[in-house]
This record gives C-alpha cells, structure tokens and sequence, in this order.
C-alpha cells in the first residue's frame, strides 16, 4: 500500500501525476526564440543605457536600470537552466549551444553545472547524499554533535549576512571559477570551466576595450552582485521551507522528495516573469522536462497543485530563520526552537 503524504499525494498518486505531467515536455521552438530575444534584447539594452548614463552624467538612469537590469539576468540564467535540462529548445544542440552563450553573462560554466544540477534533482533531499547542488543543512542530531567550533562554523554559514551577502560573491565569482566537487572526476569538467573562464575573459576585455575599465566595472559588478543575491535566495526558498521533505536512504523516494521537498513560491505576476516560472519548483522537481514557459499550464490543469508547498513572498522572510532538520518532528526548525525543544 501507497505510504499516505501531509498533501493528499501518496507516492502512487505521485508516480500517476508524473506520467501525465509528460504531455507538457515538448519545448516550442518560436516560443523559446520569443522567451530569448524579449530577455536578451532588453538585457543588452539596459547595460548599454547605463553605460551611456555613466559616460554622459546622468547617474539618475544608471540607478533607476540597476535592478531591472539585474532582474533580465536572472532570468537569462534561468534560460541557461532550462537549457541545462534539455527543456528549453527542441533541439539539444540549441540548448547546449545558448547555455554555454548564456554561462559567459551568468559566470556559470554550462556544462560543469549541468551535470552538478543533475545530481541535485536526484538525490534532492537525500540525507546521505548531501553536499552537491545543495545548501549545507545539518540534523538537529547532527548539530548537537558537533563541538562548539564546529556550531560556530554553521551557525556563520547559515547567517543571512553570509548565506545572501558574502555567499552569492563566493559562489559565483569564486567557486565557479574552478570545477568544485569534480576536481578528480576527468577532463571535462576542467575543459568546461576554463572554456568559461577564456570567454568570460575575453568578453570583459572586449567591452573594456569599448566603455573603459571603470564604467565597465560600475556596470557590470552591481548588475552580477543583485543578481547572484536574487538567484541564491530563490533556490534558498524553493527547498528551505518549514514542511519541506528530508529522508535517508531506508524511506527516501525520488518522488517524495522531488514533489514535498520543493516549494511553490507563489510570486506577484511582475516578479514571477523575471524568475521564468522557477517558484513552481514543486512540479519542476516532479517533471524537469518541462519548460519554464509551460508550467503555467500544469497549474491551469491541474489546479490542486498551486497550494501544496506554497509560499507567498511574506511568508518566504520567515524561511531564513530556519536553520536545522528535525527528523523526530519531520520539518525544518529554527536554532532557538532545537534549543528550546531538546535542551
């Protein structure tokens, strides 16, 4: 018999929603053009308009294109994601090919992430198999194990100032830099990362060579900065929610764990464009397959899916104090409530 689950969906109702969910993979190619050129185009347009801004005085437009600018990014790497799950175009060489394109603006090398994004989808909420595609996320259990030293180190880590401020710089700027995680696992890992590196490199030179290496700066660096933040934070909420899904290996399924592990983060509709659809992560997990610019579509069909794991943006600062895995009460907690629970 199906193992009953807190939302009505047992793991056999699960397994009955992915295969219809397989009707909406089909990618469209003039859509996914459209979904580009109305990212891309506007994107370009920011960044040369701030640049001008800078060049000509009038710093009130370079401010005023920030965020908006930023916000076109964002979504550029959510086309590189979509890309990297073979959803975005029909064909596989034009996601591959527009993914690596997208990976020189994203400081994300495409092939080197795809394969890490792959084995976060399988193994999403795998307490055994932490560590890769993941934020760092210890048991109650584990955490009182630790020595002080040991506590500092992850109550640090998991500090909004660290986690949203200081972490968006390392991981993108730094750690993607280098293969991290597969620095022993063969030659293309390594290819696919200083291939970025090169045509990070040679765009940045190109465009300093255009606008001068301080308007480069100022553009570029605030642009990376907000974005990278916003691209943290949404992964942050789509798996770091109250009643999100961890289990071991004796109870974990895929199914499981892909559907209650992942969070609806329901975004006002402005918000929800420049996040491509991704705070419908619950029926991503279920069916990455599917493309960003298809998702409304499962929630019109399928209506009882927009409440399971819903967020609202309110709802989603109260996340950030949630900290700890209580297995005996089967939700994320707070370190001030795993003291007061457990002593």
């Amino acid at each position: 018999m199906a193992a009953a689950i807190s939302s009505g969906y047992s793991i056999d109702d699960l397994k009955t929603l992915m295969a219809r969910l397989q009707d909406y993979r089909r990618p469209h190619l003039g859509r996914a053009v459209f979904e580009l050129a109305v990212t891309a185009g506007p994107f370009a347009l920011a960044w040369g308009a701030m640049a001008a801004a800078l060049n000509t005085g009038h710093v009130w437009l370079y401010v005023l294109l920030i965020v908006p600018a930023a916000g076109f990014l964002v979504r550029l790497f959510l086309i590189q994601h979509d890309c990297g799950h073979g959803s975005f175009f029909p064909s596989r060489h034009g996601n591959d090919w527009t993914g690596r394109v997208i990976s020189v603006l994203s400081l994300t090398a495409y092939d080197h992430w795809r394969r890490s994004h792959a084995i976060h989808h399988a193994s999403a909420g795998h307490l055994d198999h932490r560590g890769i595609g993941d934020v760092d996320t210890l048991t109650v259990e584990e955490y009182r194990a630790r020595s002080r030293w040991g506590r500092l180190v992850y109550r640090l880590y998991r500090n909004p100032a660290v986690m949203f401020g200081l972490g968006p710089v390392y991981l993108f700027m730094l750690q993607s830099r280098l293969p991290i995680g597969f620095m022993t696992k063969g030659w293309q890992p390594w290819i696919s990362t200083m291939a970025t590196n090169i045509a990070i490199a040679a765009a940045a030179g190109l465009l300093i060579w255009a606008v001068g290496i301080w308007t480069f700066l100022l553009v570029h660096i605030p642009i990376v900065l907000i974005s990278a933040t916003v691209g943290v934070w949404l992964f942050y909420v789509q798996h770091q929610f109250e009643e999100t899904h961890w289990a071991g290996s004796d109870t974990w399924s895929f199914h499981e764990a892909a559907f209650h592990g992942s969070s609806h983060y329901d975004l006002p509709g402005v918000l929800r464009w420049f996040t491509a659809n991704i705070g419908m992560h619950h029926v991503h997990h279920l069916a990455s397959r599917i493309p960003y610019y298809r998702l409304p579509e499962v929630l019109r069909d399928h209506p009882k899916l927009r409440d399971v794991g819903r967020l609202t943006l309110w709802q989603s600062f109260g996340c950030v104090r949630l900290t700890l895995w209580d297995e005996q009460r089967r939700r994320l907690v707070s370190f001030k409530d795993a003291r007061r629970h457990y002593g």
